[in-house]
C-alpha cells in the first residue's frame, strides 16, 4: 500500500499483540517517534490490552483484529505474536493491502514465508521482519569500519544459551534454529551475501531434540561464514567476528567491539551504549532503529531491507543447514 506523503502528518499504526516483548521494545520505540501514531491495539488478553492502552495512552482497543482492520485507517500494522499463531493474521492483513511488520521467525516454515512474500508483492505491501541484529548501531558502525579495508572475507556468528532441561519453544511448535538461533544465521547472510555451499553438524545434547547447530558456509562472493550455536552450555553469549584485509573485529553487542588493525597489539574499543548514545535496550540493541527503518520506508514508498522476500532467503539457509548435516 502506497502512502501519500503530502497528505500525511503521522504514520498511523495498528498493533496486534500486547505481550512482554512488544512492550519492552516495540511500543517504546514507536512512542518515541513524533511522526508515528499508534491508533489502535489488539490482544485477546484483556488485562494486557488494558495495561498497554493505559501505558501508551491508546484509546482504541480491540479483541478482534479483523474489526480493527475494518474500523481504522491504517498505514501499517505490527503483528507481534508467537510464530505458530502468525500466518493467518499476516495473510489477512496482506489481503487487505496493509503494510506489515512482524518479528522473527517469519512463520514456522519456508513455505509459509514464501506465501507471505508472494502475496505482499502481489498487493504492493511493504513488509519487514524484525531481524534487529542488523540494526544494532554498534554492528552497523563496525561493519562500515571493516569494509573500508575491503569486503568481509570471514565472519563468525556465535549464539550460546542454557535452556536445559526444557529446550522447547512454544511447547515444541517451532525448533530452536528457526525460532531463535536464526538471528545468527541472518547476520551471516547480512555480512556475506548468499550461501553457495553448506556443511553442518547438528547435535541433540541431553535431549531428544536438536539443540546445537554448527556450520561452515561458503558464500557466493568467496567469503567463509562460521555458525556456532548451542543451547545446553553455560549462559547466553552472543558474539560476532568480522574479518577483512588487515582488520578483525570482535563484537559483543551487549557490551563492546574490539577492532584490531595491521598486527597492532592495542585494539580500538567501541562501546555499544556509546555508539547508540543511549543505555536503553531498545536503543542500543537495534529495536528502535529497525522500527525507524520500517516507518521511513512507509513514508518513502520503498521496501524495507529485511522484507518478506529477503526473509525467505534466510529461511532457505536455515533449511540448508538442516539438509547438509554430516553428523552421524
Amino acid at each position: 500500500m502506497k502512502l501519500q506523503r503530502s497528505k500525511m502528518k503521522k504514520v498511523k499504526i495498528g498493533f496486534i499483540g500486547c505481550g512482554n516483548f512488544a512492550n519492552m521494545v516495540h511500543y517504546p520505540s514507536l512512542s518515541e517517534m513524533e511522526d508515528v501514531e499508534i491508533v489502535g491495539i489488539c490482544d485477546i488478553d484483556k488485562e494486557k490490552l488494558e495495561n498497554t492502552s493505559q501505558k501508551y495512552n491508546i484509546e482504541k482497543k480491540y479483541i478482534d483484529y479483523k474489526k480493527m482492520f475494518d474500523e481504522l485507517e491504517l498505514d501499517g500494522v505490527y503483528i507481534i505474536m508467537p510464530p505458530h499463531q502468525l500466518y493467518d493474521i499476516v495473510i489477512e492483513a496482506l489481503k487487505r493491502k496493509l503494510n506489515v511488520f512482524i518479528e522473527k521467525p517469519p512463520g514456522i516454515t519456508t513455505f509459509q514465508t514464501k506465501n507471505m512474500a508472494i502475496l505482499s508483492e502481489k498487493n504492493d505491501c511493504k513488509t519487514m521482519v524484525g531481524f534487529n541484529r542488523r540494526f544494532i548501531p554498534l554492528m552497523r558502525k563496525v561493519r562500515k569500519i571493516v569494509e573500508e579495508r575491503g569486503p568481509i572475507i570471514q565472519a563468525v556468528s556465535t549464539f550460546y544459551k542454557n535452556m536445559y532441561p526444557d529446550f522447547l519453544y512454544y511447547n515444541g511448535a517451532v525448533d530452536i534454529l528457526t525460532c531463535d538461533a536464526i538471528h545468527s544465521v541472518d547476520i551471516l547472510r547480512w555480512l556475506c551475501g548468499e550461501a553457495k555451499n553448506v556443511k553442518s553438524i547438528i547435535k541433540s545434547y541431553y535431549s531428544d531434540i536438536p539443540n546445537a547447530f554448527n556450520a561452515i558456509i561458503e558464500f557466493e562472493n568467496g567469503a567463509t561464514g562460521i555458525l556456532l550455536t548451542n543451547w545446553t552450555v553455560g549462559k547466553r553469549v552472543h558474539t560476532f567476528e568480522l574479518h577483512s584485509l588487515g582488520i578483525s573485529a570482535f563484537v559483543d553487542c551487549n557490551d563492546k567491539a574490539l577492532i584490531y588493525r595491521d598486527n597492532k597489539e592495542e585494539p580500538e574499543i567501541l562501546y555499544s551504549t556509546s555508539v547508540a548514545e543511549s543505555d536503553k535496550l531498545h536503543r542500543f540493541y537495534g529495536y528502535y532503529n529497525e522500527n525507524r527503518h520500517f516507518i521511513d520506508c512507509l513514508k518513502e514508498n520503498k521496501q524495507p531491507e529485511c522484507n518478506f522476500a529477503d526473509a525467505v532467503k534466510t529461511m532457505e539457509l536455515v533449511d540448508k543447514i538442516y539438509q547438509n548435516n554430516i553428523s552421524i
